[in-house]
């Protein structure tokens, strides 16, 4: 089994707790990370290699070239979302029969529209452990008389506080500020820039209570668990994401004392929309267990990303939902012998909004249910049924979720005829990529009206058809419908036309004998 987190503080957090647990039983356990020796690496990954080692808890260090395991069975990932698309593509390759646990109090949108269209399974652990309570979030643009009472009276309290800042750069001078501020207060500086082995010292002086104040970056995001620390401090909060925010907050208030979370943004910026929805969101979601809502906000408001390709988020240039269809059974059609490919999924990166609103549909496991409804639907009789059925019970469908199932339309549309991904091509055109060869092309083409065939220009790997980015994006949408309607009903009159000539013949022999 392999244990792969985002940072070395918390694999060696992980270290101990796993040694701690499995110390009754015949487990070896080893950790990989910067804190070890070249020598200490050399001899975890031979004894990995060997099988000697059953348990390896580490960063990315694990995933690399030269790390082999023996029979590696199970791999989990603690805070997922900390990772990219080549680490993740990296553990697929490891093994193909690799059971893979991920862990995340805020997936990215990405893996939570996996977890929404059932491609992966998810538990949600919403009990909090005993004694936790709620953390009381403050968004407030930034105040010296406020950063000085909060630090004042947690300590005053007992506790510990963190001090965050974006960035590594002007560390010392805002630690130099709080020093002035409250000078009883001993400081400690912790980032990731630092020597491994100073890092390491100041991180568990802190956790034994050295320090009273720990000002660093986002180091402290993942995992870090020391009890005393009650009050946090996010300087710049508006230049965090939404989950790095959530991350962030969770570490306070791990023991039964009342935390606080204070987000401070400057007080003469004004902050962008999706700034303040992101704050807005954080203050919202205030509730013990509230990841997974937030984890929803965060994908309304950016997207979910590419399922198959590079992007964990963002997927259409406006805040939306951009579904994706996992049907795995399709037949391939061949016409004339000419193969159209087969395609798992049609990716619509057009801009178009295409979301159910929170306030048409506000409970997120209804909201949930319904995303799966419709990307599961396999035909557009099925999609008219689920509309109807939101009609019914919810009103008539806003904008935005009449826009979704016009998506799903063109979706069912282009998978059929083997098209993978739809997108702008600059300001004028639109794409549809792909991996038919230019032969069967010819046959789709074929289909189209006179007055369009000029317009569809194919080459490898994609048909471009031009002057319709210029087109509001609901009229590309409808476009396209129409125009791959038109290509889809004329292969189907083809597909009959063999077997009438067949029957005519026959008929005519018959007649003649």
């Amino acid at each position: 089994m392999a244990l792969l987190a985002p940072t070395t503080v918390l694999t060696q957090q992980h270290y101990h707790t796993l040694k701690e647990r499995f110390a009754p039983y015949p487990i070896e356990v080893g950790l990989l990370n910067r804190f070890r020796t070249a020598s200490e690496r050399k001899q975890i990954m031979q004894r990995l290699a060997t099988g000697e080692l059953d348990v390896v808890v580490g960063t990315q260090q694990i995933l690399g070239k030269a790390v082999k395991f023996k029979d590696l069975g199970l791999m989990v990932v603690d805070e997922e979302q900390r990772f990219g698309v080549n680490q993740k593509e990296k553990i697929k390759a490891l093994k193909t029969e690799l059971d893979v646990l991920t862990l995340s109090a805020t997936p990215i949108p990405r893996t939570l529209y996996m977890s929404i269209s059932g491609i992966r399974e998810m538990s949600l652990i919403t009990t909090p452990p005993p004694s936790r309570r709620p953390i009381s979030t403050h968004v407030t643009p930034f105040d010296l008389d406020t950063i000085r009472s909060a630090i004042s009276q947690e300590l005053d309290r007992g506790g510990q506080v963190f001090y965050v800042v974006p960035r590594v750069e002007g560390i010392e001078e805002v630690s130099a500020k709080i020093r002035e501020m409250v000078p009883t207060a001993r400081l400690a500086i912790a980032h990731g820039q630092m020597d491994a082995a100073e890092l390491e010292s100041i991180v568990l002086g802190f956790s034994s209570g050295d320090a009273d104040v720990l000002v660093c970056t986002t180091i402290v995001e993942s995992g870090l668990d020391i009890p005393r620390v009650n009050t946090i401090l996010i300087e710049d909060a508006q230049k965090f994401g939404l989950a790095q925010l959530y991350q962030l907050r969770g570490r306070v208030g791990r023991s039964g004392i009342q935390a606080h979370a204070w987000l401070f943004y400057p007080a003469q910026t004004t902050l962008t929309e999706t700034a303040r929805k992101r704050l807005r969101a954080l203050q919202e979601f205030s509730q013990l267990g509230s990841g997974y809502q937030l984890a929803m906000r965060d994908m309304e408001i950016r997207g979910i990303g590419n399922l198959l390709g590079a992007e964990q988020s963002g997927q259409v240039n406006t805040i939306g939902f951009d579904l994706y269809v996992q049907m795995l059974q399709e037949e391939i059609r061949e016409i004339q012998g000419q193969e159209i490919p087969k395609v798992d999924n049609t990716q619509i990166d057009l801009k178009i909004t295409a979301f159910i609103p929170t306030d048409y549909m506000p409970d997120p496991d209804r909201k949930m249910a319904a995303y799966r409804s419709v990307a599961t639907a396999l035909s557009r009789r099925e999609l008219k049924q689920i509309a109807a059925h939101w009609v019914d019970i919810y009103g008539p469908l806003p904008k935005s979720a009449t826009q979704l199932f016009t998506v799903m339309e063109l979706k069912q549309v282009a998978k059929q005829l083997g098209f993978s991904r739809i997108k702008p091509d600059g300001q004028q055109h639109v794409v549809l990529e792909t991996p038919m060869e230019a032969p069967a092309w010819n046959l789709l083409a074929e289909h189209l009206p006179k007055h369009l065939q000029k317009r569809f220009v194919y080459s490898p790997g994609k048909v471009t058809v031009r002057g319709l980015g210029t087109l509001p994006a609901e009229k590309q949408l409808r476009s396209l419908i129409e125009w791959l309607d038109q290509i889809q009903a004329g292969l189907d009159q083809a597909k009959q036309t063999p077997s009438n000539l067949k029957s005519v013949g026959q008929a005519a022999l018959i007649e003649a004998g």
